[in-house]
């Protein structure tokens, strides 16, 4: 099946929750199989198949009480990186802080910061898979990345202290 493993990541990130995350992309599955005649051969077969998980999750009731906010601009804390030899020691603390940052963000961050840093799709698979324009995907990115170093700046405070 293709994009699985990448879909099924998405939806752990979406749902915060591996079982419902594996009944999000088996629906995602069944309703592309179902809706393929409406796939248009020569288009972005990811992007389209993404665009299916999300409005999927969406329709949800989890997905329902994450876009209440999805718009929303509240700003969140930001942070820095410096190599050195203590940071062999402090990896795992950063994946977790990294890992709780993302969980800690708006699904409309979340999902900007999953597709385009962790999936590396270009903007326009983005915008596709989402259904928004290209510069909503941008702004919603650096938004989402600001909020990222916010709150990963907020981590590393309180292990200093």
């Amino acid at each position: 099946m293709p994009h699985f493993a990448k879909l099924y990541n998405f939806a752990c990130w979406l749902t915060q929750d591996r079982v419902a995350a594996e009944d999000l992309v088996q629906e995602t599955y069944t309703k592309a199989l179902k809706g393929f005649s409406s796939f248009q051969q020569g288009t972005n077969f990811r992007a389209w198949i993404y665009r299916i998980l999300r409005n999927t999750f969406l329709t949800t009731e989890a997905g329902l009480r994450a876009t209440v906010s999805l718009d929303s601009d509240d700003a969140v804390p930001e942070p820095t990186t410096t190599e050195t030899p203590a940071s062999v020691l402090f990896a795992r603390f950063e994946q977790t802080a990294i890992q709780k940052a993302l969980e800690e963000l708006p699904v409309n961050y979340r999902e900007m910061i999953l597709l385009c840093d962790v999936e590396e799709m270009s903007y326009q698979e983005v915008a596709q898979a989402l259904g928004i324009p290209i510069g909503t995907v941008m702004s919603r990115l650096s938004r989402a990345r600001k909020a990222m170093r916010v709150l990963l700046m907020a981590g590393t405070e309180g292990v200093a202290r």
